[in-house]
């Protein structure tokens, strides 16, 4: 019921770091940042709507058990085997691509893809977003940075200003006049990602963009997650777990990953064990990007087999 899309855009390099100095932040600090949204205005009637519209959603999904916030339990063991088979589609896949201009539904076998530079998560706001929810959704972004660097070992953290990692909070007003705010962040944004962005439907729930260049494909540079302010608190926490994680090179969904978030049947709606050992693989140094899924079976397996104890 979210899509997360992930083009491989081949753009011109991008001045995505600021200084990349590599100071310790707690889990609670919380960045600040200049006000870069537009004066609050009052919410559209179709915004109205739409936070009418996922209200019901997520009390919906809670009634029928789903939106589990536990990581999996005893009903979701992990196997190896399937561990592996797993990663392969949630990393060594895309679910979209770019045809005619246009961002079109296609599952694409693809090349291992991952950052190498230090990833740098931003939250810019609308106009919409209250203070305090602004300072309740930087914290919520630092604590998962710090959370997502211990998983991986690759330096990421929340900051307030020069990052490359770009977290949207928008409602649909916001969301279609994006334009400006999109090319400002990124100024080589192609149109194609501007208008995906900016006229993403409702059943959408949420949405991550990944950059790479021309002369790196398989590298990310920079990244963009449109979050929905209409959700109401899990259902917008679920969509930050998700994007951004997706957005560190788990591109693809798969309806047999379980205990996972990366499954659209929205049992979990935050990162699950299971999802922390395919970003612990991802960002293995065994494993390079580029890497076919031939190249990497042999890797995985041993990775898998040493995170669950032994094959199964």
């Amino acid at each position: 019921m979210r899509k997360a899309l992930f083009p491989a855009l081949m753009v011109a390099a991008l001045a995505v770091l600021s200084g990349c100095e590599e100071t310790t932040q707690t889990p609670a600090s919380r960045p600040s940042a200049p006000v870069v949204a537009p004066p609050s205005v009052e919410p559209s009637e179709e915004s109205l709507a739409y936070a009418r519209y996922y209200a019901g959603v997520q009390q919906r999904l809670l009634t029928q058990g789903l939106l589990r916030t536990d990581g999996g339990g005893p009903d979701t063991p992990i196997v190896a085997r399937n561990l592996v088979a797993n990663f392969e589609r949630i990393a060594l896949y895309s679910e979209y691509a770019i045809s005619g201009g246009r961002f079109v539904a296609q599952q694409t076998p693809a090349e291992l893809r991952r950052w190498e530079r230090p990833i740098r998560l931003q939250a810019h706001f609308g106009g919409s977003v209250p203070a305090d929810m602004r300072d309740e959704d930087r914290a919520e972004l630092a604590r998962y940075a710090d959370r997502l660097a211990r998983i991986t070992g690759h330096s990421i953290r929340a900051v307030g200003s020069g990052g490359n990692f770009h977290v949207l909070y928008l409602n649909r007003d916001e969301q279609r006049a994006a334009a400006p705010l999109l090319r400002r962040i990124m100024p080589n944004i192609s149109d194609a990602t501007i208008r995906e962005i900016t006229s993403l439907p409702r059943h959408e729930f949420c949405a991550v963009y990944s950059i790479s260049n021309a002369d790196a494909p398989n590298v990310y540079v920079s990244a963009i997650a449109l979050i929905r302010t209409e959700h109401p608190d899990l259902q917008r926490r679920s969509c930050v777990h998700e994007e951004v994680a997706q957005g560190l090179g788990l591109p693809n969904d798969s309806p047999t990953a379980r205990p996972s978030i990366f499954n659209d049947d929205e049992e979990f709606a935050l990162l699950t064990t299971h999802d922390e050992m395919l970003l612990s693989m991802l960002y293995n140094p065994r494993l390079s990007p580029g890497m076919t899924p031939d190249e990497a079976r042999p890797i995985l397996q041993e990775l898998a087999d040493g995170l669950v104890g032994g094959p199964s």
